[in-house]
């Protein structure tokens, strides 16, 4: 159960968007300036509206009653879908699903809208029409090749596509152009620092940029990972259920395609990558697996060097130069070194659990396995008695 005053369930559509008030019922107004202004003025202090996102008809509604001091709510449509049959429900119009869409935000703890800026919001939308472009640019490059491969029969008609590609060309670069501008305005450290990661590039930095609000939507990588979609699923059940484990893909199709593409130069480039991708290859995994893995890793490299506001910089590398030590020595090893020499020194298991950052006990206790002094010191008790 909610804490508001009143919920208010939205369907929107084309023209009109239906209402269901938890305690009233249902209304409906037209999906203009002045059915919001309408449906504004009817509605009470410290009420909670939620909706489902449903790409361009909700995003005006939402910044709407967002910027007029109202508690608004976008949620997932999946989740709605998944409620409703939950619900067994056997009537599907705009009127039951506003209703159900209410009954949704009084159950369930639903996140809190927030706007986008300006800036967000164009760089979005930038990137929409970039996408589109270059789909279209991709399609003419395969029809003036099919008609290279004919001999070019039609000139006339290589020429049009020739243009075309040509007009293309020229709208992609200035969009380019436009959106880096616009990132540059308010976010140029943050630009400057993702792309001093090996293997992120700039369109990469500014879409990650603009997606995360300068890293501002999210408090720990993990949360951007699953945002991206590229956290492992797990589908074990019984005894006859055993399927592989495969990352979600519940996310940011787009953001998670460019750091795929992103993986294959941090492969080459980035000492860290490289080192996961060789491991799991070693390990008789397929490479595509460990492309993913060097992704995730590529993310939390990302927000790492985002947080804290320093560029990236192969400081282990520099130390180990520095110090005069030779051999494949990595961090990981002088963290295996570390926690081994604090359980021979008596440290107790919780506190290198702590020290090391590790969520589970299980993966502490992998350390004394190599230590040897944890059982030798180990007294039975029947020498007490």
């Amino acid at each position: 159960m909610n804490k508001y005053k009143e919920t208010f369930g939205v369907d929107i559509s084309k023209d009109v968007f239906d209402i269901h008030d938890s305690i009233s019922g249902h209304n409906q107004y037209k999906n203009d300036a002045s059915g919001f202004k309408k449906f504004l003025n009817e509605l009470p202090k410290k009420s909670l509206v939620v909706m489902k996102a449903t790409g361009y008809y909700h995003y005006r509604l939402a910044q709407f009653l967002y910027k007029n001091e109202v508690i608004v709510s976008v949620v997932n449509p999946l989740s709605v879908k998944r409620f409703i049959q939950m619900k067994l429900a056997k009537v599907k119009t705009d009127k039951s699903d506003a209703k159900m869409i209410c009954e949704y935000g009084i159950i369930n703890e639903v996140p809190l809208y927030t706007a986008l800026t300006d800036v967000q919001s164009k760089c979005l939308q930038l990137f929409r029409v970039l996408d589109n472009f270059i789909k279209h640019r991709t399609a003419t490059k395969n029809k003036m090749h099919g008609e290279e491969v004919l001999g070019i029969p039609s000139k006339f008609t290589y020429r049009a596509l020739r243009r075309n590609k040509k007009h293309y060309d020229i709208e992609i670069k200035a969009i380019e152009a436009k959106i880096l501008s616009l990132v540059k305005e308010d976010q140029q450290q943050q630009l400057t620092l993702l792309t001093s990661v090996p293997g992120i590039g700039q369109k990469t930095a500014l879409f990650l940029i603009i997606v995360t609000d300068g890293f501002s939507k999210f408090e720990t990588a993990s949360q951007l990972c699953s945002y991206v979609g590229i956290t492992p699923t797990i589908r074990d059940s019984g005894s006859s259920v055993r399927r592989r484990a495969r990352i979600s893909k519940v996310g940011n199709r787009k953001l998670r395609n460019l750091l795929f593409l992103c993986s294959f130069n941090a492969c080459k480039y980035n000492k860290a990558c490289r080192e996961i991708y060789e491991r799991l290859v070693n390990k008789g995994k397929s490479k595509k697996l460990a492309l993913i893995a060097v992704a995730n890793k590529l993310i939390k490299q990302c927000f790492a060097i985002a947080k804290s506001g320093r560029p990236y910089d192969d400081v282990f590398k520099k130390a180990c130069k520095k110090a005069n030590v030779k051999g494949d020595f990595t961090i990981h090893i002088l963290r295996h070194a570390y926690a081994t020499h604090l359980l021979d020194r008596g440290t107790d298991i919780r506190m290198i659990q702590k020290l090391l950052g590790h969520d589970n006990i299980k993966t502490t206790l992998i350390y004394t396995h190599v230590s040897k002094r944890s059982m030798i010191d180990v007294k039975s008790p029947i020498e007490f008695l």
